[in-house]
Order: structure tokens, then C-alpha cells, then sequence
């Protein structure tokens, strides 16, 4: 996952009057998806009711490339209850996930630091 500041989340939405959220949403998605491979496809953000449960799908993703660092439940709530305040959480999230290059170990393994 590439590391990004959360300050990013949390103000350029206000910038870009909300296109931010669902760039980085889609963004982490498909990098998540590419050790997770949980999340459906971005198009769902846009469906009402829809866009609920790609939360949830998408909060079962953060769990798991987390590695329990997060869980489910506290990403769905915080995105869902406090948008951008809750996307800037969530990123420092994956920042404190280290994973091992998959060159040196042939899988990439999470090493999530505290």
C-alpha cells in the first residue's frame, strides 16, 4: 500500500468538495485488492443503499490487510459516521502496516507495527 499522509483524506475533500473521499476510497481498494482481493468494484459508491454495503465490504478489507489491526466494525462506523475525519483514522491505519517484500520472502506478509 502506498503511504500516503492523512491529512490527505481529511482535507482535500473539503477541497474538492467530496471527489477526494471516493478517489482514495477506490484507490486503497485496489491496492488492498491486491493481497485481499474482498472488495467489489468502485461503480457501488455511487448506488444508493448499494454504497452501504461496499463499506462494509470494504471495512472486512481494512480488517484483513490490517491484519486485525483495525476491525471491521471500527473502520465501517468511522467512515461511515465521520467521512473524512474517519478516512484520515483508516490511513494511518495502513501506514502502521509493514509488509515484507515479496522478492525476499515469495509472499507478502503483514508486519503490523505499533
Amino acid at each position: 500500500m502506498k503511504r500516503r499522509s492523512p491529512a490527505a483524506p481529511l482535507l482535500l475533500p473539503v477541497v474538492t468538495f467530496g471527489i477526494y473521499s471516493l478517489v482514495w476510497m477506490v484507490k486503497t481498494k485496489n491496492e488492498m485488492n491486491q493481497t485481499v482481493d474482498a472488495i467489489p468494484t468502485g461503480w457501488l459508491l455511487i448506488v444508493p443503499i448499494a454504497n452501504i454495503w461496499w463499506e462494509w465490504k470494504y471495512a472486512v478489507g481494512v480488517e484483513q490487510y490490517t491484519d486485525n489491526g483495525m476491525s471491521r466494525h471500527a473502520a465501517f462506523w468511522l467512515l461511515l459516521l465521520l467521512g473524512p475525519i474517519g478516512a484520515a483514522i483508516v490511513q494511518n491505519a495502513f501506514n502502521n502496516v509493514r509488509r515484507v517484500p515479496a522478492h525476499i520472502s515469495g509472499q507478502q506478509v503483514p508486519l503490523v507495527v505499533t
